[in-house]
């Protein structure tokens, strides 16, 4: 039987979006699942694979640079020479560069645009496909906030919600990081380890996507408005308000985002 996780307010990682200059250093959040170890399947198609969705969907920025390569082949679990090999065909993609001297390494390109990759993403994909991806993630998140409202102490969402007060002075890069995170501590707060891994891969996978309806639309905080609506119906221990408030911030997303597909094709 799963046990369950230490308190949330002592396993949550503080939300505050962190400068450029310190994403550079320390991954946040999300990239801690893409960073997980590949196992014996560990081949360089599989590095290059999963560095380029790290890439394409935004959670290695554009100017970031990426852990020395003996660091990822340990976080990978494949040999260095395997990571030497996905790096070498990301720089020949055009995704990597190298840069030379004291604080050189391999740097995200700085034409890596992840909302080029993203809205051809949008166009090329079904309508069926992106009612199913918000079906997915508006059955997980609903479950991880029901029983955050059920299990949760209110501090522990007052906390989130004193984060959030911060959210129009940041940055959109910033605000995009904040506000997955934020989505991800109000998930913790159901105390259930199972439930916050799979939230953290299924954020890693919309992300992209609700940055992009944020940039298309012009209306970055209408998604922190709803994530402070979940968080205060956590706090006040309505189930049913914060399922219904996660569905309807994913119906929105979905919706903008086929809006955006007939204006694409």
């Amino acid at each position: 039987m799963e046990q369950s996780p230490a308190p949330a307010r002592a396993a949550a990682v503080p939300v505050d979006a962190p400068s450029p200059h310190d994403a550079r250093r320390h991954p946040h959040r999300l990239q801690g699942s893409l960073f997980q170890p590949i196992g014996d399947e560990g081949r360089a198609e599989l590095v290059e694979r999963r560095l380029v969705d790290a890439i394409t969907r935004g959670h290695l920025a554009a100017g970031e640079r990426l852990p020395p390569e003996a660091d990822l082949a340990r976080s990978l679990g494949v040999a260095p020479v395997t990571v030497r090999e996905a790096l070498l065909a990301l720089r020949g993609r055009g995704l990597l560069v190298t840069r030379r001297g004291r604080n050189g390494g391999s740097f995200v390109a700085d034409h890596a645009d992840p909302l080029s990759f993203t809205r051809e993403a949008v166009r090329a994909a079904s309508r069926l496909a992106l009612r199913d991806l918000g079906a997915h993630y508006a059955a997980i998140t609903g479950a991880c906030v029901r029983l955050a409202a059920r299990r949760a102490d209110p501090s522990e969402a007052q906390q989130i919600r004193q984060r959030m007060q911060r959210l129009g002075d940041l940055d959109t890069e910033q605000r995009r990081r904040l506000l997955d995170d934020v989505q991800i501590e109000i998930v913790a707060l159901s105390q259930s380890a199972r439930l916050t891994r799979e939230q953290m891969k299924l954020q890693a996978e919309i992300s992209p996507y609700l940055r992009l309806v944020a940039h298309e639309s012009e209306d970055a905080l209408r998604q922190g408005e709803h994530l402070a609506a979940v968080a205060d119906a956590v706090e006040a221990g309505d189930e049913e308000s914060a399922v219904i408030r996660t569905e309807l911030m994913v119906d929105e997303t979905i919706d903008a985002l086929i809006s955006l597909q007939v204006r694409l094709n």
